[in-house]
């Protein structure tokens, strides 16, 4: 007898359909798995003669051969345990085959038959729902994710509840109150005492997109700042968030019985992190944190510190919005379109630049600590920002700190503005294709004056020069102004603190 059941694999975070077929025939007892099965699928064949004998099914002591198809792609994961249990089943008689074409199913299975969360369920169910399916069938622990997706969801939280489903009964019910998928609260901007103009730029980063670099001694609030960064970003739309959800559930980091995210990542990798941590890799391809903070924030302290191959690793997905992993038999995409915010101090000593304390570095020492990070990743930098310790007034103002709320608003706001010129939801100006981005760059005659001159002055590289103009463009919106004017040019240049250190100390980047 033979029986086709459909279930789900993943590649990259894009969901396919698996067909598992069961063919069951006379012969010696064997239990064979074919189709490019990883071992945790081959370690399956014990689970699921466990699961179905002590589920009160008869386990047959025949020849049964799985074949997992597309035969040539790699197939990960003991999530085939429930499928490959249900098409034995199937083709044994012990339930019927009715339903099994217009289902997908996807499930680890316990020794007693009970079904384990996987990792990858969200973009199983939308391959699902690609494929015109009717239903999926997953664990509980997955129902809230796969519910995400616009397809019927079946929870079963065991094999004779899977069996139960195909025999017309009811699905289990899905779970109550499932927590946020969300991260931990990253406290409110009016916390930070002082820091007007980093605030500021942080607002202004926020409106259109923009990475950051925040430069300054050590201790001043550099990363207190980067980390109340999204609570002024606006929610994910649902793009955004189904994206992120997928990529987050791929990567195994969605909480159990989390449903779509709905607030926008925030990545803090540690300095040490490799190439393959950072922008994905493995030798099976996994998103790194680039990835993780598609829609979000990524967040580098001390930049100097990453290894320079890491960090020019990070120059594709900065200016394509995804990364590719390329092995010998495969190339594995990611989506990588973040907000990239990075803290670094002036000198390795880290007092060049503070009022009060003196930097003893040497030129030459200071050139070969910002040379660290290189001149074509900072141009991709748009706004670079010198913080400067607060002042003791500052510290005990007891005035009420304007709240993340109001800022979100405004940021919200500059965002609807740029949606709508693009004519695309989510659309920002730090990435606004070149014909819309000639259309929205109206300015006065006074504003290109005040452009030429920053070139001029600073000699600033074409990128860094439109970077200026994007900036402008999103300070305008900030304003609800139309066109650009002076006053939002000049401000887009002061966040080229960067370019107006290397003239005062003539430093050069390799």
């Amino acid at each position: 007898m033979l029986a086709t059941v459909l279930s789900g694999g993943v590649s990259g975070i894009e969901g396919y359909i698996v067909r598992v077929e069961a063919d069951v025939s006379h012969g010696l007892p064997s239990f064979a798995t074919v189709g490019l099965g990883d071992s945790a699928v081959r370690e399956g064949r014990d689970r699921v003669v466990s699961a179905i004998r002590n589920s009160g099914f008869s386990f047959p002591m025949e020849r049964i051969t799985v074949n997992l198809a597309p035969a040539d792609v790699r197939k990960e994961g003991a999530g085939f345990d429930l499928p490959v249990a249900a098409g034995i089943l199937a083709a044994t008689g012990q339930i019927p085959a009715d339903l099994l074409p217009r289902v997908a199913i996807a499930g680890e299975l316990a020794l007693d038959g009970s079904t384990r969360s996987l990792s990858g369920v969200l973009p199983i169910a939308v391959a699902a729902e690609r494929a015109g399916l009717w239903g999926v069938i997953v664990p509980p622990a997955n129902a809230r994710e796969a519910a995400a997706a616009a397809v019927r969801v079946l929870p079963a939280a065991s094999l004779a509840a899977a069996a139960r489903i195909l025999l017309g009964g009811e699905p289990d019910p899905l779970p109550d109150d499932p927590p946020d998928a969300e991260p931990p609260s990253v406290g409110d901007v009016s916390d930070v005492r002082g820091q007007a103009a980093v605030k500021r730029a942080l607002e202004v980063a926020a409106a259109g997109g923009h990475n950051l670099l925040m430069i300054g001694p050590p201790g001043i609030g550099k990363t207190m700042l980067a980390r109340r960064l999204p609570a002024v970003l606006p929610p994910l739309t649902r793009d955004e968030a189904l994206t992120a959800t997928m990529i987050h559930s791929v990567a195994g980091l969605l909480p159990v019985r989390s449903g779509l995210m709905r607030t926008r990542p925030f990545r803090a990798p540690h300095h040490t992190i490799s190439d393959a941590g950072l922008v994905g890799g493995g030798r099976v391809p996994r998103p790194g944190e680039v990835s993780l903070a598609h829609g979000g924030v990524l967040f580098l302290d001390e930049l100097p510190e990453f290894r320079r191959n890491a960090l020019e690793a990070l120059r594709q997905p900065m200016e394509e919005g995804e990364v590719t992993v390329t092995r010998s038999m495969t190339a594995t995409s990611f989506p990588a379109r973040f907000m990239l915010v990075a803290s670094m101090n002036a000198c390795p000593c880290g007092n060049l630049g503070h009022p009060k304390k003196t930097c003893r570095c040497a030129p030459s020492v200071v050139q070969r600590y910002v040379a660290r990070v290189s001149g074509p990743l900072m141009d991709r930098i748009d706004i670079h920002v010198h913080v400067v310790p607060p002042t003791f007034e500052e510290l005990e103002d007891g005035s009420v700190p304007e709240p993340a709320v109001a800022v979100r608003e405004r940021v919200s706001r500059a965002r609807a503005r740029q949606a709508s010129r693009a004519a695309n939801e989510g659309a920002v100006n730090a990435r606004l294709g070149a014909a819309v981005l000639r259309r929205a760059l109206v300015l006065s005659p006074t504003a290109r004056s005040t452009v030429e001159a920053a070139v001029r002055k600073l000699g600033l590289s074409a990128r860094a020069y439109h970077k200026v103009l994007r900036i402008a463009r999103t300070i305008a919106d900030l304003a609800d102004s139309d066109a650009i004017g002076p006053e939002h040019v000049g401000e887009a240049v002061q966040y080229r603190s960067l370019d107006r250190l290397d003239r005062t100390l003539g430093l050069r980047y390799d």
